[in-house]
């Protein structure tokens, strides 16, 4: 997953950047509104994270011409600036979303992820995931594989459903744990690494090829061999 980072403040951009590259994300940074704007017409990104504050050409206006030039793509504005009225701009200036600085990590992780499984809802409109022969219809909670139907507990659906939204990016235990168990889930427990084989023996076993790959000390990711 690609996204554009628009931050002029040096230290905040390298703790987005180490953040973001931990997860799995590709970063790229710009340092002004002008340079921002160039590599956001220039280029195809997930999301684009906007500072407000930004030097030659603020954060909102930024916003205004990437959304005037048809560019489509989720936008989370950052700002020191948390008035009701400072976030109204914002997302009147075509944002997304809008996090108030100082924020926790995970925030902006969750965040990240919210915007772009919209995006992907959005851009699909029969509800469909699919990676190679597997497919999972949200709209009917069914899932098949090479035309096999593949019966699936809650738990298994949504961590299927998870790492087929993120295809190609390495989902980390803690990311995952807090999507599928929620926000109380015990990092130290095994049960990850259960339901991944649940699943693994449901989607994998009996079909020529695998699909959810173990990143040793990252996590998990689904990709096509």
């Amino acid at each position: 997953m690609k996204i554009l980072l628009v931050e002029d403040e040096a230290k905040i951009a390298a703790f987005i950047e180490k953040g973001l590259n931990e997860h799995g994300y590709e970063l790229t940074l710009a340092a002004d509104g002008q340079q921002g704007l160039r590599m956001a017409m220039q280029g195809t990104f997930d999301v684009i994270i906007l500072d407000v504050m930004l030097p030659v050409i603020n954060g909102l206006e930024v916003c205004k011409r990437v959304r005037q030039e048809g560019i489509n793509t989720p936008v989370l504005m950052l700002s020191a600036l948390g008035t009701l009225e400072d976030k109204v701009q914002g997302l009147q200036a075509g944002a997304d979303d809008y996090l108030l600085k100082p924020f926790h990590f995970k925030e902006l992780i969750a965040r990240i992820q919210a915007l772009t499984r919209r995006q992907q809802h959005n851009l699909t409109g029969n509800n469909m995931l699919h990676i190679a022969d597997l497919e999972l219809d949200r709209t009917r909670k069914y899932a098949q594989r090479d035309s096999r139907e593949i019966i699936l507990t809650a738990k298994e659906y949504a961590l299927l459903e998870m790492l087929l939204q993120n295809s190609n990016r390495i989902l980390s235990r803690d990311e995952i744990g807090n999507h599928v168990w929620g926000q109380d889930f015990d990092s130290s427990s095994n049960v990850i690494d259960v339901y991944i084989n649940y699943l693994r023996n449901k989607i994998e076993k009996g079909f020529s090829s695998k699909l959810i790959h173990t990143v040793v000390g990252m996590g998990y990711i689904m990709k096509e061999q």
